[in-house]
């Protein structure tokens, strides 16, 4: 399967001129790499070229390397139906550079978009509507950064009670809870099958 893949990224990296960084097949998909001034054309091509057709976004995700000079890449994942395959693109950028927005190209990159921004603060350049989602109106911060703080934050919810919107402080209500991660069934207090084999590992 690696070798129909590896023939499929060297095509892209010929045709697209510099737009591949690096190509490599990885537990079974094919992962290219690229630039922020180059990403656009790069995912056009890859929807638009014959052998490519990879015309659904399925996803559009962080990831956060805060030892880096450019802490994060984002990561876009497509899929060909025609094809039946996937590839992946990742772009790496820094906290203040922009990354172009794949809105034009793929309707479904809008909230994909959103929610990166929201969770890890990437920018999008010439994104239609570029606002938090998932997080609090007036949250502060990029939780899923990794040097984002754990307390010291606050909460908003709807208090149906008051009928209005409050602020709480957040609570961490696992924080010191004890994991049993021998038992399949963390938690459970009678004893539950496949349970004998956690206790003759113990022994052994």
């Amino acid at each position: 399967m690696s070798e129909p893949l590896q023939e499929l990224g060297e095509h892209i990296k010929q045709a697209t001129a510099g737009a591949v960084v690096a190509a490599n097949v990885r537990l079974g998909e094919l992962m290219l790499e690229t630039t922020p001034d180059k990403l656009i054309a790069l995912l056009t091509f890859l929807r638009d070229d014959p052998r490519c057709l990879f015309k659904q976004l399925i996803d559009v995700c962080g990831v956060d390397w805060p030892e880096r000079e450019k802490r994060f890449d984002v990561v876009y994942n497509l899929l060909s139906l025609k094809n039946n395959q996937r590839v992946r693109v990742k772009v790496a950028t820094d906290e203040t550079t922009p990354v172009p927005s794949a809105a034009p190209l793929f309707s479904s990159a809008g909230w994909f978009e959103r929610e990166t921004y929201d969770l890890y603060g990437v920018w999008f350049a010439d994104h239609p509507d570029l606002r938090r989602i998932l997080t609090d109106y007036g949250f502060e911060g990029h939780p899923l950064r990794k040097d984002f703080p754990l307390t010291g934050f606050v909460e908003l919810r709807w208090d149906d009670l008051q009928k209005r919107v409050v602020y709480e402080p957040v609570k961490l209500t696992q924080e010191f809870r004890r994991f049993d991660f021998l038992s399949p069934w963390e938690g459970a207090h009678q004893v539950l099958p496949g349970d004998e084999k956690a206790d003759e590992k113990a022994k052994s």
